[in-house]
């Protein structure tokens, strides 16, 4: 209750987190062990939008969700019973007891398309306090939600020192933060590549105006002779450059926005067809998530129609500079 109150806190919600065994008939499975609060698992989480049957809001103390691949590992169904394996140390910490056995009724399968799939099993937060020996006001952790993800890490250190208890904090920032900058220079790369592109393709415009203007060197001569101004002549080639431009930059702009708005679908329908799934087991994620941001086509619209427009000047300027007396005069 004292940290929802903390400015720019949305939610925050106790949690416990031990590791352990996930056990059906024969088959284990190492698994991360998170007792929650159903009714404040929400306020942190978007756990219940990806999970099927029974949602962590709805969790018992009899419940237990596990992750997709887990559920497929150990070959069980909803509705069968599950030992999960909790390790026990002796008091001293010099030798591992017999671990705790609790077992519970699988009531939901999480399915992120992430590493959660195959380590995640939640009960209830009780359920964990009775097995681990805990009274109710004892957790490993608090959860927060935070409005500016990307000041997840200042607001938490500021909000962890409103804390008397020494804690550790950590956000996703600090577990996930290399990924997200590994993200943002291959987007610097994209954008160097996608200009790079454009640069090539506008060599493709000099090159044909170039030849435009060999092969019409006859017709700017006469044109020159009855009195064509050269600004006239060299609007004639800009002109045709920009327009050659406009039509590549037209049909490139749909095609582009289409496939990015349905490569997600594009990608599940490839997947199926071939029968897997490149990303599975490789990333973070196992699909392919797409977010059409009008700023980046905007740029590239401008840059391109910079670039097509510098590449029209040299051959422009060339056909200005045709002298008539030594083209018809041949």
């Amino acid at each position: 209750e004292k940290l929802k109150q903390q400015p720019h806190v949305t939610g925050a919600a106790p949690f416990i987190a031990v590791n352990g065994m996930a056990q059906f008939k024969s088959q284990l499975k190492a698994v991360e062990i998170r007792g929650v609060e159903p009714s404040l698992e929400g306020d942190v989480s978007a756990i219940n939008q990806f999970t099927q049957g029974k949602l962590v809001s709805q969790l018992t103390g009899d419940d237990v969700i596990l992750g997709k691949q887990i559920v497929k590992q150990l070959n069980i169904a909803l509705g069968d019973n599950v030992t999960l394996l909790i390790p026990q140390i002796s008091e001293k910490g010099q030798s591992l007891l017999a671990p705790k056995r609790v077992t519970l009724t699988l009531a939901g399968i999480i399915e992120m398309g992430g590493p959660i799939d195959s380590s995640a099993a939640f009960i209830h937060l009780n359920k964990a306090q009775q097995t681990l020996g805990y009274d109710q006001s004892q957790v490993t952790g608090l959860r927060l939600r935070v409005d500016d993800v990307f000041s997840a890490h200042q607001i938490a250190l500021r909000v962890g020192q409103t804390i008397t208890d020494y804690v550790y904090i950590s956000s996703w920032l600090r577990t996930q933060g290399s990924l997200y900058q590994d993200i943002q220079m291959v987007r610097t790369i994209v954008y160097i590549v996608v200009f790079l592109i454009i640069a090539v393709a506008s060599f493709n415009i000099v090159s044909s105006l170039v030849m435009e203007v060999r092969e019409k060197e006859g017709n700017i001569a006469i044109l020159k002779t009855m009195g064509a101004k050269d600004s006239t002549i060299l609007a004639t080639f800009v002109m045709q450059g920009l327009t050659q431009a406009f039509v590549g930059v037209l049909l490139g702009s749909i095609v582009g926005v289409i496939l990015a708005i349905n490569i997600s679908e594009l990608f599940t329908w490839l997947s199926l067809l071939l029968g897997e799934n490149p990303l599975e087991g490789v990333y973070f994620i196992e699909f392919l998530p797409s977010k059409l941001v009008w700023q980046d086509i905007v740029l590239t619209v401008i840059a391109t129609f910079v670039l097509a427009i510098l590449a029209t000047l040299y051959p422009a300027w060339q056909a200005t500079r045709v002298d008539p007396a030594k083209v018809l005069g041949n």
